[in-house]
């Protein structure tokens, strides 16, 4: 995995997990839920990417 892909797919998951505790602090369930999408598309990417470096070695 290269070092944007693997900084790329961190930053969203810690973004995902940022938006969640603001929808969570604020009582905005549409934010939370919106965070909460994005951090699990994060993971998706990050483990998809380490599955292809698998395959390359």
């Amino acid at each position: 995995m290269s070092i944007g892909k693997k900084t790329r797919n961190i930053g969203k998951i810690i973004e995902g997990k940022t938006k969640e505790v603001a929808g969570k602090a604020v009582g905005n369930k549409s934010m939370e839920k919106k965070g909460k999408a994005e951090k699990i598309k994060g993971k998706v990417q990050h483990a998809v990417e380490r599955g292809k470096d698998t395959f390359r070695h």
